[in-house]
């Protein structure tokens, strides 16, 4: 038990502590992400070339607006909205001060992701409703999303996952959570005991977010 001498009972509450700011930052980013990620997504996909209601102009500027902000690496675009997280939040440090860079960096993302699924319907279908007299709202909302639920499911999944990653790296510069314990005890103090329990802990929960986002797409997949 030598090489986990660093595990008090102390160290345990720390963990946990820690692992619940984890689950904080990922429980208020996510609704986020979600809510802003997949407006925009059905957006760049109506106003793409040869879509409902193609706007080569715009389409180009969302599409570039999303693409810079999945390009830069998340602990700059943290450092980078230091000054808009403050005034926004009230504080760039821990839980608060994760939420917005969170939020920008994971929403352009789930954003492609939505509009990948949506190419995936048939184009059939949707000309299908058109020839029914349906509406831009009714296709998106009865025909569009329905169908590529599966898709989108899997695309929620998958940026929260990215999220999880994105909590760990927001550490580095004192965001809080499993993230900031693993650079703290496990680079700065070399204490690899509780490195290795952190990456662990950050395992189980990818591990089980994959699993019921799997279940998720099956059973709806199967309708």
């Amino acid at each position: 038990m030598s090489g986990f001498a660093n595990l008090d009972a102390a160290k345990w509450v720390e963990i946990a502590q820690a692992g619940g700011d984890t689950l904080l930052m990922l429980a208020g980013a996510l609704p986020l992400t979600l809510l802003i990620g997949l407006p925009l997504g059905v957006l760049l996909f109506l106003t793409a070339p040869r879509q409902l209601h193609a706007r080569p102009r715009l389409y180009a500027a969302l599409s570039l607006l999303v693409n810079l902000l999945r390009s830069v690496p998340f602990i700059i675009l943290m450092i980078a909205m230091i000054p808009l997280t403050l005034a926004a939040m009230g504080s760039s440090l821990g839980v608060r001060g994760a939420i917005l860079p969170l939020v920008v960096g994971a929403a352009p993302f789930y954003a492609r992701l939505v509009e990948t699924a949506l190419r995936e319907v048939e184009r059939g279908v949707i000309e299908a409703s058109l020839a029914m007299g349906a509406s831009t709202r009714q296709i998106v909302l009865r025909v569009l999303l329905p169908e590529a639920l599966p898709g989108l499911i899997a695309g929620a999944t998958v940026t929260t996952i990215a999220l999880i990653g994105y909590t760990a790296m927001g550490g580095a510069i004192g965001s809080g959570g499993l993230g900031d314990l693993a650079y703290r005890d496990g680079y700065l103090r070399s204490h690899g005991d509780v490195a290795l329990v952190t990456v662990v802990l950050l395992l189980i929960l990818v591990q089980a977010l994959q699993s019921v986002g799997d279940r998720l797409v099956a059973r709806f997949s199967r309708r």
